[in-house]
C-alpha cells in the first residue's frame, strides 16, 4: 500500500468527471437554501452523513473484495432517484476509463466489461483503490472527501464564493469524514447483506429530479 496512490485517486485533478458534478449544490443555491459558507457546511455535513456514508461504505466493499455484482445491486437500490442512478453510472464509467490507464488490473477489466454503460461509482472506486494497493479504510476516506468536496468546489462557481472560506469548511468537517470512512470500512467488513449503510437524503433525490429537467444548467447534476 502506498500513501501517495491514495493522494493521486482522491485529486481533484484525477480526470474522473467530478468537475462536472455539484452533488446537489447547484439546485441547493437555486433554491435558496445554500447563500454563504455556513450554510455550505450545513449542506455538506447532511450529504456526508448521509448519501456520503452509504457511498463510503460501497466503496470499501469493493475495495475488500465483495462481490461488485452484488454491490452494484445494492448501489441501486439505495439510490431512488433515476437521476442520480444515471449520474453515478456515467461517473463510474469515466472513473473506469481513468482507473484502468493508471492501475491495470485484470479486477478492473471484469468490471468494465460487465457493466459496459457503466458501474456505480462508489463501486469503481473502490475497484480501483484495491488495483492501486489500497485498502477501504482508503476507498471509504477518499469518498468521504469527495462528497463534501465536490459540493464545495462547486459553491465556489455558484456563488462565487471565497475559495478560502469553502476550503476551511472542508477543513471543519475534516473529523467527521474520519468518522464516517471508519463507520463505512466497519459495516464493509460484514459483508453486503444487511450490513451496509442506506441512510438516505430525500431532498437530494427530488431536487436531482428537478435539475435533470433544467434546460440550463452549469454542472451535470
Amino acid at each position: 500500500m502506498t500513501l501517495s496512490a491514495l493522494l493521486v485517486l482522491a485529486d481533484g485533478r484525477f480526470p474522473a468527471g467530478g468537475h462536472a458534478h455539484s452533488g446537489g449544490a447547484e439546485a441547493a443555491v437555486k433554491a435558496g437554501r445554500v447563500k454563504d459558507a455556513a450554510d455550505l457546511e450545513s449542506f455538506c455535513r447532511g450529504r456526508l452523513h448521509t448519501t456520503g456514508l452509504t457511498s463510503a461504505a460501497l466503496a470499501a466493499a469493493a475495495a475488500h473484495g465483495l462481490d461488485p455484482y452484488e454491490l452494484d445491486a445494492a448501489a441501486d437500490a439505495r439510490t431512488p432517484s433515476a437521476a442520480l442512478r444515471a449520474a453515478a453510472r456515467r461517473l463510474g464509467r469515466q472513473l473506469m476509463r481513468a482507473a484502468r490507464a493508471t492501475w491495470p488490473s485484470p479486477e478492473l477489466d471484469a468490471l468494465a466489461a460487465a457493466f459496459p454503460r457503466g458501474a456505480h461509482q462508489p463501486v469503481v472506486l473502490g475497484t480501483a483503490a484495491r488495483a492501486a494497493g489500497l485498502g477501504p479504510e482508503d476507498a471509504a476516506h477518499c469518498v468521504a472527501y469527495e462528497t463534501v468536496g465536490g459540493p464545495a468546489t462547486a459553491a465556489v462557481r455558484l456563488l462565487s464564493l471565497d475559495p478560502y472560506q469553502a476550503t476551511a469548511v472542508l477543513a471543519r468537517l475534516a473529523p467527521e469524514m474520519d468518522q464516517v470512512a471508519e463507520r463505512a470500512a466497519a459495516a464493509a467488513r460484514q459483508g453486503v447483506a444487511d450490513a451496509l449503510p442506506a441512510a438516505s437524503a430525500p431532498l437530494l433525490d427530488l431536487t436531482a429530479e428537478q435539475h435533470a429537467a433544467w434546460p440550463v444548467r452549469l454542472f451535470a447534476s
